[in-house]
């Protein structure tokens, strides 16, 4: 079997271009895969919620194939990629002409999509979900998702994969956390990747506030380009200057997984939601951290004790400070916490066994295909 495969190029600042390739080379074990291949099998188009996956979705439509969703919110794929006519025309298509009144109001104010929940709260997945012979999605937030604009869609649910990612030894670590002014218990909590207002980091600046308020040894680093001015600005004041955040921008994957070696903590809270699957969180815990996710159905797969779980609203900054007091005082907890971590994603997200489930999707639409005469 041949796969074409369908994603943005591995230039490209994106996750998924890091996970279209490694996917790639493991499902290579299996049989051919080739970029673009017009005479395969099989096509896999990686889509995700931003303007980089315009060309793949279009052929996705041209071509039905098997579709990996790595986000399960379009809203803001087609406000970046649409003329406002098209736009509305999309919306109406998706949830009837009764709505085409909201359809120009998100249009006309698109600038505060990225926090506002209204636009998380339409996927516009229908055509996609109509269209694809298959769809892979990571949790079963979003095989909901899909199944509420098509409920025929042929939804499968497989983990995002784990590869050992090139982490340092203890001991250079140690003489990291050395080097950053940390001491043998200080824990260190860490935010990482593209700093967008959905990432809820000026919650999280809040709950340490209330931490070091308590007395407790901990520091913030905060990992990462802002994805948004305003949030930059907005969050100068509190962040710029204080000795207890360390700062680091976009970093090269070797030089990422050092300071991420270094933290004893991922905070990786969602809101509103995309019902998206973090990959730096899965590699977090696959390496052994803790990792603090927004409580929700994204997240319903990990056993309860293999992670921490922090309410969304109003609870959200008091819970959070209380974890991290907690293991701040705590430290052997959060290293507990990390190696239970470890085991699950080691037994559900090995690349291996996930290459192997995508293997047997892709299959079995390839002899669906070749039975209805498609290939």
């Amino acid at each position: 079997m041949k796969i074409a495969w369908f994603g943005p190029g591995p230039r490209s600042a994106s996750g998924v271009a890091d996970y279209g390739a490694q996917l790639a080379a493991a499902l290579r074990r299996f049989g051919e895969v080739g970029l673009g291949e017009r005479k395969a099998d099989v096509a896999l188009y990686h889509i995700g919620n931003n303007r980089l996956h315009q060309d793949i979705y279009r052929r996705a439509m041209r071509r039905p194939g098997v579709v990996t969703l790595h986000d399960a919110v379009l809203q803001h794929f087609f406000l970046g990629a649409l003329s406002r006519q098209e736009y509305i025309e999309e919306f109406v298509h998706n949830y009837g002409e009764w709505n085409r009144g909201l359809a120009e109001d998100l249009w006309n104010h698109r600038a505060r999509s990225a926090a506002d929940p209204r636009y998380f709260d339409y996927p516009m997945l229908k055509r996609l979900a109509r269209s694809s012979r298959a769809i892979v999605v990571h949790n079963p937030a979003a095989a909901r998702l899909v199944r509420e604009h098509h409920r025929d869609a042929r939804i499968f649910e497989i983990p995002h994969y784990f590869a050992p990612p090139p982490t340092p030894g203890p001991i250079e670590t140690l003489r990291f956390r050395r080097a950053l002014g940390l001491g043998g218990r200080t824990l260190l909590v860490g935010v990482f990747g593209y700093l967008r207002e959905s990432k809820r980091l000026p919650a999280i600046v809040r709950a340490m506030k209330r931490v070091w308020a308590a007395g407790a040894d901990a520091r913030l680093l905060i990992q990462g380009a802002f994805a948004s001015s305003n949030l930059e600005r907005a969050l100068a004041a509190e962040i710029d200057g204080d000795p207890r955040i360390l700062r680091a921008g976009f970093l090269g994957r070797r030089e990422f997984w050092k300071w991420a070696a270094a933290a004893d903590i991922c905070v990786n809270l969602r809101f509103p939601t995309a019902a998206e699957t973090s990959g730096i969180a899965v590699s977090m815990m696959g390496i052994g951290k803790a990792v603090a996710f927004t409580e929700g159905e994204e997240i319903a797969r990990i056993p309860e004790d293999a992670c921490l779980r922090v309410d969304r609203g109003l609870a959200e900054e008091e819970m959070l400070s209380d974890i991290l007091r907690w293991l701040a005082a705590d430290r052997e907890a959060a290293m507990e916490i990390g190696r239970r971590a470890a085991k699950y994603i080691e037994r559900e997200h090995k690349l291996e066994r996930v290459a192997a489930q995508y293997w047997e999707v892709l299959s079995g639409h390839s002899a669906a295909a070749a039975a209805a005469g498609e290939n």
